[in-house]
């Protein structure tokens, strides 16, 4: 009896340490200070201005030179950023085999003429034997044969010359337009193979940008359009005009790539630029859309949410699924319903829970702070 009286005893003592445990971790859950928070509220829109997608600047006259010719390099004379002209030299490889059988192909040429030569005076001999009824009617097919022969070899001989040529030109790789080599992967002494791209140059100040639209937006893209083009690096925005659309996206993983030219401009932008195109679509007068700002978004992996406000003034994390992005905003498809509230900026870390100090509501898409610290 003393035995279970003992521990009756100790499993008390035991609940009642744990309770006063808990006690104290609430109480110290409850004195940490509550975050000041910026909030915003959502409003419906039923205006769609613009579709903004990715795109990169590259330039109009671009060329990757390579060569149908192995050997060793000669001469690189030029460097990344050096100019070059059109037709100047910009890659010389070694052409010795093909010299050697430039000379085969000149001998050939040359035997080939004297027997033509040959064959055309005794085929005119006796041709005109033949007329004087001196010579026989087979001995002229025989010799008109013999010089249609010569002649066919003869033509042979030059059209290997020229194509002795054709491989010269690839031996001597030249510019096809001027412009500035962005790009140089061989050295003198180094083999070049054919089909590798020796070297690259691109004619500056008219540029492009190559952007890929999704095929629920390609068919609202109209050839000729009018574009912004901000472009994020130096945060400037050019104008341009929608120049090709593509009518397949097999080769472009479901995507359909829109070719847009840009306008002359003094800007200084380069090839490799990442741009930001917004295309221009047609209003959707019965379709709200909720816009949020993309710097309130709270991404975890694959999943996308925004930190709301609870009836507690607590911080609420929401998942949510997005749909367009038209410039800094976002679409919400569902998660967050228009005239509900969420944060945009806070002085501390949020996560489920904590308390926070709600400021005034500002109107949607303003007072957005880059430097907020979420930790979900």
């Amino acid at each position: 009896m003393k035995k279970y009286t003992y521990l009756l005893i100790v499993i008390t003592a035991s609940l009642f340490m744990a309770s006063c445990g808990s006690e104290e971790n609430n109480v110290a859950a409850d004195k940490r200070p509550a975050v000041k928070v910026q909030v915003s509220e959502v409003s419906g829109s039923n205006t769609n201005p613009f579709l903004s997608v990715s795109g990169k600047i590259q330039s109009v006259n671009n060329a990757d030179l390579s060569t149908r010719m192995m050997g060793f390099v000669k001469k690189a004379p030029f460097n990344v950023g050096d100019k070059v002209s059109k037709g100047q030299l910009l890659v010389s490889i070694n052409n010795a085999e093909l010299q050697a059988k430039s000379a085969q192909v000149n001998a050939g040429i040359t035997e080939a003429t004297v027997a033509f030569n040959n064959a055309q005076k005794d085929y005119k001999r006796f041709k005109n034997l033949f007329e004087d009824n001196s010579a026989s009617q087979k001995e002229l097919d025989d010799m008109t044969a013999r010089y249609e022969m010569a002649k066919a070899r003869l033509e042979s001989a030059k059209q290997m010359k020229n194509e002795v040529n054709a491989q010269y030109a690839y031996t001597n790789i030249t510019a096809p337009f001027s412009g500035v080599v962005t790009a140089k992967s061989v050295e003198e002494g180094d083999m070049a193979n054919p089909g590798q791209a020796l070297i690259s140059i691109e004619s500056p100040g008219n540029f492009e940008v190559m952007a890929m639209v999704p095929e629920t937006e390609i068919s609202q893209i109209k050839q000729g359009a009018e574009v912004d083009v901000l472009v994020k690096s130096i945060n400037k925005t050019l104008k341009g005009n929608v120049s090709e659309i593509s009518t397949s996206s097999k080769n472009t993983g479901g995507q359909y790539l829109v070719k847009i030219a840009l306008d002359k401009t003094d800007v200084n932008i380069l090839s490799g630029m990442f741009a930001s195109v917004q295309f221009p679509v047609e209003k959707k007068a019965a379709t709200e859309m909720v816009l949020i700002p993309t710097a309130a978004i709270i991404n975890n992996g694959q999943l996308s949410g925004v930190y709301t406000v609870s009836e507690s003034n607590t911080a609420l994390l929401r998942w949510l699924r997005l749909g367009r992005t038209f410039d800094n905003q976002v679409e919400v498809l569902s998660g967050l319903s228009a005239d509900e509230t969420y944060i945009v900026s806070a002085d501390g870390k949020l996560y489920n829970g904590v308390k926070i100090i709600p400021s005034p509501a500002l109107p949607e898409g303003k007072g957005v702070n880059s430097e907020t610290n979420y930790n979900n």
